[in-house]
């Protein structure tokens, strides 16, 4: 019976081969927003079935840059694992120039940057580019940064704007990693393009410990004596989570081809209130009136117009805001962010319906629209 069977199921296989249509087309690779919104959203099972299906493992999504930017972004130590394995370039760079080794840095996840560390990730870049140590400085990850300075890190490395790790130190008032990149043998004395070196930086923002680290006490003593003439720092308002929250809908929809109109209402909705408030925040701190905010965006205004944000645009993480990393802003120099672009459009619409809308009514508009597609995430949930 056995000896019959063999035959038969091979019989089977083969004619299933032959009656399989010619025609038959191959997989349909998903679409950059789909992929963003799986990968980012950690669907293993979907990025495992893309990349069997024959995806390249540096396919780009919609934002972030290829799955294993977006894996480091996120710490998914299991994403970046598939990656790594289906042969995805550690040192791929995105379209703002940044690295996996970057954005794992800019976020903190320290297992993250030691895993692509410890499969070739190069821990310095030619030229003047931002590097993970920059980010790590900036965004305040002391163990991260202690641990690519010990991998070789270059210590006087130099942004797009002539800046160092220990002008940002100095600037976000890091005394602790101030103090580390002095030792390991950081220079103090270069200038950005700007004319500012890190005792400025630490003038500017009344970080006076940090400003003795990086000066000697004739320098200190000159500077103490006329604070004022290194200027104010130029802050502005970051935006709120509702707006990264709303965003992030309205991908999820697009990608599942959901409609967005009511998303993109309350994200109008959200940018011309943020836009109000920060406008309202502005006049208050020229007034003396307080109500600092809590979370801060860094411009530069010197030398070029149009040029206000290259220098170190700082988005706090946890503030959600449009502009999530240092290379981004700078690229927002060369042209209208995305938020921008947003509001400019409002603005039209506004003018062409004749009438400006008051705060409290776009703090209710945005307040039932938020309420609507809260709603009805949590109806598909359910169901």
């Amino acid at each position: 019976m056995r000896a019959l069977l063999s035959p038969l199921l091979a019989l089977l296989a083969i004619l299933a081969c032959l009656l399989r249509p010619a025609w038959a087309a191959p997989p349909v690779p998903p679409t950059a927003l789909e992929y963003g919104v799986a990968v980012e959203a950690g669907n293993t099972w979907a990025v495992k079935k893309w990349l069997d299906q024959g995806l390249p493992p540096d396919y780009l999504a919609d934002r972030i840059g290829s799955g294993l930017m977006i894996a480091a972004w996120n710490g998914h130590l299991e994403l970046m694992h598939l990656f790594l394995e289906r042969g995805a370039d550690v040192n791929l760079t995105n379209r703002f120039d940044e690295q996996a080794l970057q954005l794992a840095a800019w976020r903190g996840h320290d297992e993250a940057v030691r895993l692509l560390l410890e499969r070739g990730a190069s821990v310095n870049r030619g030229g003047k580019q931002w590097n993970a140590l920059h980010y790590a400085v900036f965004a305040g990850h002391e163990g991260i940064a202690r641990l690519l300075m010990s991998r070789g890190a270059d210590l006087n490395a130099r942004t797009p704007n002539e800046s160092t790790a220990l002008m940002m130190a100095a600037r976000e008032g890091r005394a602790e990693l101030a103090r580390a990149l002095i030792e390991a043998g950081a220079d103090t004395a270069p200038v950005n393009e700007w004319g500012d070196n890190a005792l400025a930086f630490a003038m500017r923002n009344k970080n006076y410990g940090i400003a003795r680290m990086v000066s000697s006490a004739e320098e200190f003593a000159r500077a103490a004596k006329a604070p004022e003439a290194f200027g104010p720092a130029r802050k502005s308002v970051a935006a709120p989570p509702e707006i990264a929250e709303i965003v992030d809908k309205m991908r999820q929809a697009q990608a599942e081809g959901k409609p967005t109109d009511d998303l993109r209402k309350a994200l109008y909705a959200a940018l011309a209130l943020h836009r109000h408030d920060s406008e309202v925040q502005t006049l208050k701190t020229k007034k003396g009136k307080g109500g600092k905010p809590e979370v801060l965006v860094i411009t530069a205004q010197r030398k070029e117009a149009g040029r206000e944000r290259a220098e170190l645009l700082y988005e706090a993480v946890k503030a959600g805001a449009a502009v999530t990393t240092p290379a981004q802003a700078a690229k927002g120099a060369d042209g209208p962010s995305e938020i921008t672009g947003i509001l400019e459009r409002l603005q039209q619409e506004q003018a062409r319906k004749g009438r400006k809308r008051s705060a409290a009514e776009l703090r209710r508009e945005l307040h039932e629209a938020v309420a609507r597609f809260r709603q009805q995430a949590q109806a598909e949930a359910s169901k």
